[in-house]
């Protein structure tokens, strides 16, 4: 039986690209002996599992995507769009495979946007157990057009840390992605809450870092992430993502506290 519901399958064209050249990096990828990537709940139309393929072919040119989806209709829907590489079939959580096969990485993205707080720590245990020693589960959220996105990567063990990926040239203020937090954070943005004091810190150096947009947001962007992880900030990607308008920080650093 499918683990889930039907979710509202909003989705576009592009709109995961930041979440998807984060994979590409990865060094997972590179590594598996079996270059299997799920693209979970990936909604009304094939395109995000289509360009999920593209993207990891582009490090790994055997890599294949599985799309998963609980809505039978829009399994047979994206059938229809098979290619060498791509296959769709129907499922939930559970992420029905192929005899044992395990996936390298299973990307769920937008979908425990529509579950409950509560519902998360199940979901990313059965997510979990259906990775290959060594896998990645990358769950988050963005909006509507990709600008604006977070992620959660986990490996078989549980979560290890908090990406946020913005688009530079029409950013305000970072905490604007406290509005597309993954659900297990998008309620803790508050006193108390570690990603409530990232966010927070992070504002601060966006401000103190003004006067380098003459230059470009890229440079400001630049200064304020270097300027938190020279604060003891919890940062721990390197120069050559934050040029992305990326930032990943340590998972136990914003965590949800207990209670």
């Amino acid at each position: 039986m499918a683990e889930g519901r039907i979710t509202r399958g909003t989705t576009g064209v592009n709109r995961l690209r930041r979440m998807d050249r984060w994979i590409a990096a990865q060094p997972v990828l590179r590594r598996a002996a079996d270059p299997l990537v799920v693209d979970l709940g990936y909604g009304a139309a094939h395109w995000t599992a289509l360009e999920l393929l593209e993207r990891a072919r582009r490090v790994r040119p055997d890599a294949r995507v599985v799309g998963i989806e609980i809505d039978p209709e829009r399994v047979a829907s994206a059938q229809a769009y098979e290619r060498d590489g791509l296959t769709f079939r129907r499922g939930g959580f559970e992420v029905p495979l192929d005899g044992d096969a395990r996936a390298a990485v299973i990307r769920a993205a937008n979908v425990l946007r529509q579950y409950d707080e509560a519902d998360v720590p199940a979901a990313w245990a059965l997510l979990r157990s259906r990775l290959q020693p060594g896998g990645l589960l990358v769950e988050g959220t963005c909006s509507e057009v990709g600008r604006v996105a977070s992620w959660v990567a986990l490996d078989p063990d549980g979560p290890r840390s908090l990406t946020v990926a913005l688009h530079l040239a029409s950013l305000e203020h970072p905490s604007i992605v406290a509005e597309r937090l993954p659900k297990v954070l998008i309620h803790r943005n508050v006193p108390g809450e570690g990603v409530h004091d990232l966010l927070r810190e992070l504002d601060a150096q966006w401000a103190r870092h003004a006067p380098l947009a003459t230059f470009s947001p890229r440079q400001r962007w630049l200064a304020a992430v270097g300027g938190l992880r020279d604060a003891g900030g919890p940062v721990i990607d390197a120069p050559a993502r934050w040029r992305l308008g990326e930032l990943t920080v340590d998972w136990s650093a914003v965590a949800p506290q207990p209670g």
